[in-house]
């Protein structure tokens, strides 16, 4: 991703960096008028987004929440396992924003929404046992027992960080940036991979819970 925005902001043409936005961003307008045209984009882009970003600040950001999350479930999952669930995050991701978004011209890029899948999915193993102790080490938070959806919502630990998540994504819903996004939050994409993470997680994890 830092290759890439590199690339995109440095190396490149104005008239080229658009045209990659274009066939690489996600655009629900896109499936609105069809596929004819544009059958590339049309089945790419609802993961190529997740590997573009607006600048340097939103990649930085991303980057920061990629390597705390990313990490533990990538050591717990497997280098194969985590690039296919990046590609099912980002898709479920993208779905949830072109559902809410039909039609709009609205451009979406950044890994935020595999970002918030990852942290769903960590959600389910990474905070300790299902009495609610333990915080999160991400030394050895990958070794931890998988819990149920169900006890990580009784888990005190996990109940907490999804209240505070889903909080600070209500927030970004009604408009409050945070002072780090020159261009709207795509709230409903974090949604998407949170959920998707969180609900969908024990189908890729390979380690025996029983």
């Amino acid at each position: 991703m830092v290759a890439i925005q590199v690339a995109l902001d440095s190396l490149m043409p104005r008239a080229a960096v658009l045209e990659i936005y274009l066939q690489t961003a996600f655009i629900p307008q896109r499936y609105a008028l069809g596929i004819a045209g544009q059958a590339g984009p049309y089945f790419w882009s609802p993961f190529t987004y997740s590997l573009l970003h607006g600048g340097y600040g939103h990649l930085a950001l991303n980057s920061f929440w990629l390597a705390a999350f990313g990490a533990v479930v990538a050591r717990r999952i497997g280098w194969i396992r985590f690039l296919v669930f990046w590609m099912a995050s980002a898709l479920a991701s993208a779905m949830l924003f072109l559902v809410l978004h039909w039609g709009d011209q609205t451009v979406m890029v950044g890994a935020s929404g595999v970002v918030s899948a990852l942290m769903g999915a960590a959600a389910r193993f990474a905070f300790g046992g299902s009495g609610g102790s333990g915080g999160f080490r991400r030394d050895q938070a990958h070794l931890n027992r998988r819990l149920s959806v169900v006890q990580s919502l009784s888990n005190r630990t996990v109940f907490f960080f999804l209240l505070v998540w889903f909080a600070i994504n209500l927030a970004a819903a009604i408009g409050f940036s945070f002072g780090i996004a020159d261009s709207a939050i795509a709230w409903e994409a974090h949604v998407g991979g949170f959920l998707f993470g969180f609900l969908a997680f024990s189908l890729f994890d390979p380690l025996d819970q029983h």
